[in-house]
């Protein structure tokens, strides 16, 4: 019997066009496609007439649904590994099953493409030789170490935020950095409203309307 193969496929982060060519023609040959959310990522899976079977895996799937995706791989299944947006890994629980594929010794092809990380900071103005990359700021307990942590980079700082957060998180920016640190934002990238706030913290923080909708990437350099 052949060895499972788990591929790690990046997903458009908001236009559908970016699905990459490759990464089209691999969700098409694998036997399984581990998804985020079933529902999102067959609204991918329509627009290219794919028709590979989904299953879920998510960050509230725990142990037995890691098995499960193993089991898969040792018979010998083609599996790849999918988030909602963006590539696998990276802010989300794929990396519970990538290292459980590593421990039993199966072969890994991660593909490149999608990143709103990386797509922010293309045109943030900020300097992106060496960046820090923090993921999501904790909902509560944790925050001001969380913040300490951006002020004392020497690099420019990239983290994601929530809309109904931003402004609060905005406010212990101040606190922690100071209003005049140079702050990009960057809203909805590559859909029909993408938009970028740059400036200073205290001039992104009027610049914003009342009220925020959207997934937002923030980088920082102080």
């Amino acid at each position: 019997m052949s060895l499972g193969t788990l591929y790690i496929v990046p997903t458009p982060i908001g236009h559908l066009a970016d699905l990459t060519f490759r990464a089209k023609e691999v969700l098409e040959k694998v036997d399984l496609i581990a998804c985020e959310d079933t529902r999102h990522t067959g609204i991918l899976l329509k627009h290219y007439q794919i028709s590979t079977a989904k299953i879920s895996f998510h960050s509230h799937s725990g142990q037995a649904k890691v098995d499960k995706m193993m089991a898969y791989l040792r018979q010998g299944s083609q599996v790849a590994l999918v988030s909602d947006a963006g590539t696998p890994g990276i802010s989300d629980p794929g990396y519970r099953l990538i290292q459980a594929a590593l421990y039993e010794g199966f072969q890994i092809i991660p593909l490149p493409g999608a990143s709103a990380c990386i797509t922010a900071l293309s045109a943030s103005g900020l300097p992106t030789d060496k960046f820090l990359y923090l993921g999501f700021p904790p909902a509560k307990k944790g925050r001001q170490s969380f913040f300490k942590q951006v002020a004392d980079s020497k690099y420019t700082v990239v983290f994601y935020e929530s809309p109904h957060r931003l402004k609060k998180t905005l406010q212990q920016l101040v606190e922690q950095v100071s209003e005049s640190a140079h702050i990009s934002i960057a809203k909805e990238l590559t859909k029909i409203h993408e938009t970028y706030y740059r400036g200073s913290i205290a001039e992104v923080m009027k610049s914003l309307p009342e009220k925020l909708k959207g997934e937002y990437v923030v980088m920082v350099h102080s």
